[in-house]
Parts: structure tokens; sequence; C-alpha cells
């Protein structure tokens, strides 16, 4: 079953739907949407965006992401709702200034992005972000678009949550979660972000590191469960205590997209 999406400026697009539920009524398709940005999408693409019946699109990037590859606007028609947030993180370095400060050695690259699962589903903002969208997936009647830089990190566990509401077997959201690791995809983008950190840096990286910059290890999402186990016990905890999700939502959530 082909979940990827092609298109000429936007990376790592994919339809999550598509996989068998607990219940047995399978998760719907063409309702959930994941990606990277949209600052580089070309005309074709903006036309191919407007034919998905995107009613809502979650940007989950920083301020300063947003500034930096600005989306383009809707070519037709009615625009889907755009929920972002002006708030800056609190516990996680900037990657900007990661990158100049690292020996650029693969082990740091880990250990920063270790870190980064480890915080940024406990952050005030991205608890936010992920609140506003569960709201939306509980109400819109449309299709959701969720994406944030690369479409791999901050996306990834925000689908990861979306399917274990679904009941998706572990086993198929973590592959869903590490489809993002696209070899193809990896090896085009591999020359652009070495001639980025060595202009950057002045230095070049460590060939391993851009495994790293584009794509997810499995540890990564365990450590973001594993953090928020640690903090409320269950994930189901955490989308009631830290999200608020209401069982009548989640029954919404479900209605929706089950089959």
């Amino acid at each position: 079953m082909t979940r990827r999406i092609p298109f000429e400026g936007i990376e790592n697009f994919r339809d999550f739907g598509g996989y068998d539920t607990a219940c047995g009524r399978g998760l719907r398709r063409g309702l959930l949407y994941r990606s990277g940005h949209h600052g580089a999408a070309t005309d074709a693409d903006l036309q191919k965006l407007t034919e998905l019946g995107l009613s809502v699109v979650v940007d989950l990037r920083r301020p300063n992401e947003r500034e930096r590859f600005p989306h383009r606007a809707w070519p037709t028609g009615p625009e889907p709702v755009v929920i972002t947030s002006d708030a800056e993180q609190e516990h996680s370095q900037e990657w900007l200034d990661f990158i100049q400060e690292s020996d650029l050695s693969a082990a740091s690259f880990r250990d920063y992005m270790t870190n980064y699962y480890r915080t940024a589903p406990l952050d005030p903002r991205y608890v936010d972000l992920y609140r506003r969208y569960f709201e939306a997936l509980a109400s819109t009647d449309g299709a959701i678009l969720v994406h944030c830089a690369a479409g791999k990190d901050r996306t990834g566990v925000i689908c990861a949550l979306t399917h274990h509401i679904a009941g998706v077997a572990d086993e198929d959201i973590r592959a869903d979660y590490l489809a993002t690791n696209d070899p193809v995809r990896a090896a085009a983008r591999a020359d652009m972000i070495k001639g980025f950190i060595h202009e950057t840096t002045g230095r070049m990286p460590e060939d391993g590191v851009i495994r790293y910059i584009v794509g997810v290890e499995p540890e990564f999402l365990d450590e973001a469960f594993a953090a928020i186990r640690r903090a409320h016990g269950s994930l189901d905890g955490y989308l009631e205590e830290a999200i608020g999700l209401t069982a009548d939502q989640r029954e919404q959530i479900r209605g929706r997209l089950l089959g």
C-alpha cells in the first residue's frame, strides 16, 4: 500500500491512514496527512494540495522557522484553517546554535536528538499545539495535514499519538514513524546539508551526521514515549492530563477516522 505522495517541492508527504486497528474497523485513508514544510512548494504542488480537501493545517514550526520558509498563498478556493504557535520552546537548544557549537560528530547529533525527544512532548509549546490539533481532529469534517520543518520528529510524535488513539498496533505505529527513512531522499539531500553545515561553521560534519538530520531512529520515539510515561504514567494519562483530551473527544476522533 503506497502512502507516500510525491510533490515537487514538499518533502516527506504521506497519508498516515490506512492501518488496521484493534477494533477491526481500520483507519480511513484520505483524512490524515503529514509532511515537511511547504516553503518551496511549486504552483503544481499548491494545486495538488487544494485537491486533498484539507480543512486544517497544523504547522508545528517555531516562529523563526516560519519566517525563514513562509508558506505560499493558497491558489484557489477556501484556504484551510492554519494552526500555529508564536511561543518559543522552553527546554530545547536552538538547532542552528547547536550546529555552530557542536563538534559535528555523529554522537553529538544523536545525543541532541535523544534529548529533543525526551523534552519536546512535555514542552508547553507543543502541548498547546498538540491540544489544538486533537481538538480540530475531533471536530473538523475535512482532512488534516500536520507538518513541521522536515515532517519527521515533532510530526512523528503527534502522528504516533494519533495512531495510539485509533488503536493502531505498536508495530504499525513504529513502521509509519520509520517510513521517513527514505534512502533516495537522504542521498539527494546529503550534499546540500554538508554544504550548509560547512558554510555555517567552516567545518565538515562526520558522514554519520546526515542520518540524524534527514532520518529518524526507533530509539527516538521510544525516548519520547518513555518521557511521557515517566511524567503521566501512560500515553493515555498524557493525553488526558497534559493535552486535556476528553473521552467524548476520543470517541469523536475514532468516529471520524475509523472505517
